[in-house]
Parts: structure tokens; sequence; C-alpha cells
């Protein structure tokens, strides 16, 4: 009897979880049409442009969730914004709004009162107000200086309640906003990396070879004339698994691995008399201190190496990178 049970809620689950995608897809698809005959966004985006403050957006309930979510939007792609709640504002956060300001007030009935009591003080402000509602004829539609149409045909609640739809379609409204603003600002892929140096594409595009080198005595390094005895021991000190062979200004003409040793080890008995020039490698990868530490990646990705020099504009050794290095900063 249970499993029957089970098997009828698990069914009715997916259909209800399959409807509730296709009634917020036809609500999205219904405001694709719809702005293909309406320049409220470009308008909106003008008044956002033209900002020379912060982007405040404001709503109560679900719609103050959805406004949360656009001001952080909003914020990360090169638009500084910040979430005010309603209730809070009428008592006296308010005052973080400036004529400067620009500000999206969210209601999908467009009768908040919350948001209707502070809304004629934004206006006498002189900050411009952009209003998204459900309902073009509502009080916020007609007060605002630009309306956002965000109604739908349905909420996906079968009980056409629950804000499912309505949510659906501010927000993808609020991202379309975001995303014009970021094209009309020239918002390029290091500027988004500046305002995330916490994620993996911040530390991707913001660290540098000479924020994870090994420099001073910690690189590994003998000169061309030293042996292969003496190299080993440098090797083993240093704990990177090879050394520099540099000249006599500091320049590396060389270098010598964990991996030649293995290769080595066949052909040679006596390690005291070989010299390190007669069977380092010649002409090492090296890369200069000021370039991003993905650029370190991908060449010893290209050549299957886990070691670089590293040089600076004279070609003189500064540093030296392990992938364990690049790994620990989180670049790979």
């Amino acid at each position: 009897m249970l499993k029957a049970f089970d098997e009828n809620l698990t069914r009715r689950s997916m259909l209800l979880a399959r409807e509730t995608l296709e009634i917020e897809a036809d609500a999205i698809r219904a405001l694709h049409d719809r702005l293909a005959s309406d320049d409220s966004v470009g308008h909106a985006v003008g008044l956002l442009l033209a900002c020379t403050g912060r982007v405040v957006v404001s709503g109560i309930g679900k719609s103050g969730h959805i406004a949360r979510k656009i001001a952080a939007t909003l914020s990360s792609t090169g638009t500084p914004a910040m979430f005010v709640h309603p209730a809070e504002a009428a008592h006296g956060d308010l005052g973080m709004v400036t004529a400067q300001d620009a500000f999206i007030a969210i209601s999908n009935s467009g009768e908040t009162a919350e948001l209707m009591s502070i809304l004629p003080i934004v206006k006498r402000m002189g900050a411009p107000l952009i209003a998204m509602t459900g309902k073009p004829g509502s009080s916020l539609a007609l007060l605002a200086d630009v309306h956002l149409d965000v109604s739908v045909a349905k909420e996906a609640c079968p009980l056409n309640l629950a804000p499912t739809a309505s949510t659906t379609v501010t927000l993808a409204l609020g991202d379309a906003l975001a995303v014009a603003l970021l094209d009309a600002r020239g918002f390029k892929e290091e500027d988004f990396a500046r305002s995330h140096p916490g994620g993996a594409l911040g530390r991707r595009l913001l660290t540098h070879v000479f924020d994870v080198m090994r420099s001073g005595e910690a690189v590994p390094k003998v000169g061309a004339d030293a042996t292969l005895a003496q190299a080993l021991l440098e090797i083993t000190r240093k704990g990177m698994g090879m050394t520099a062979i540099v000249d006599l200004e500091g320049r590396p003409v060389g270098v010598f691995t964990d991996g030649d040793l293995r290769r080595l080890i066949e052909q040679v008995r006596d390690f005291t008399k070989v010299v390190i020039r007669d069977v380092m490698h010649a002409d090492p990868r090296r890369i200069q201190p000021d370039r991003l530490a993905v650029d370190a990646v991908a060449v010893m990705e290209q050549f299957r190496i886990n070691q670089m020099l590293v040089v600076d504009g004279d070609d003189k050794l500064v540093g030296a990178l392990h992938i364990h290095d690049l790994t620990r900063a989180k670049v790979i």
C-alpha cells in the first residue's frame, strides 16, 4: 500500500515540477515578446547609466528577496548597488538614499504600503524612480519615471497565490538590466575579477607570478662548474625537485630535476666527477614575475613540466615556481 502511495506521489511530483517549469518558461517568453514593442528597459538603462550615486533596490517579502539578488548582481557587474528594506527605510534607513542615487522599487501588486510610504520622499529628493510591477495601472507604476511590466498570466503555484512565475520573471528582468548595463559600461573580465577576488576567476586574473614564486634563498641554484653531487645537495636543501644552473651574471643557462637524476643513475657511478653543465637541460623554460600565474600554468601544461624559473628583464634569476605553489594559491 505504502509503495503504491509512494509511486503515485512521485508521479504527481514529477508532473507538477515539469508544469512549474513550463509555466515559468512561458512567463519569461511572454516578457521577451512584450519587450519587443516596449522601450521601457532602454529608458531604465539610460537612467541607471546616468546615475552618479548608487542604485538602491527595495522590496518586501518575496519581492525583497528578489531585490537583494538584483542589487548583488548589479554590484558584481560594475553598477554599485545596495538593498534597502522599505520598512527599515521608513524608520531611518532612508537616510542612505541621496538625490544622486537611482531607486528601483519592486512590488508585484504595485500597492505595497511600506514602499508607497517612502517613495514620495524619494521622488522629492530628485532620485529617478524605476518600478517593477505586475500591474501597469498601479499606484507605484504611475508614480515611477519608468515602469517595467513584469506581469504574468498565472503563478506556477496550483493555488495561483504563492509568488513563483512572477518572482522568476522579475529576477530575469533584473539580470537583463545588469547585463545591459555591463555591456554599456564596457565591463570586462578583469573588472569582474576585481569584484570577486575570493573566487576562482579572481584568483586566476589577479594573481601574478611574483605573488606565488619562491625567491631569495628559497630558490635552488648552482654555478655551471658545480659537480652533480653539489647540485643534488642543493636540490635536497631547497625541496623543489630541481635546481637552476646559472652563469657568473646570475642568468639561468640550464636546469636539472629529480627526473633527470633518475634517468642518469643507470649511466653514472661516481657523481662527484660529473660536472652539472654536462648533464643539465640547457635553455630552460622561464617566465617574468609580472606575468599572470595562469600563464605559468599554461606553459607548464604545454611542456609537461612541474617547475619553472622566474627571470627579470635582464634575464637574471629572481625566483622559481613549482606546480604545487600554484595549486596552494588555488590558481589551478
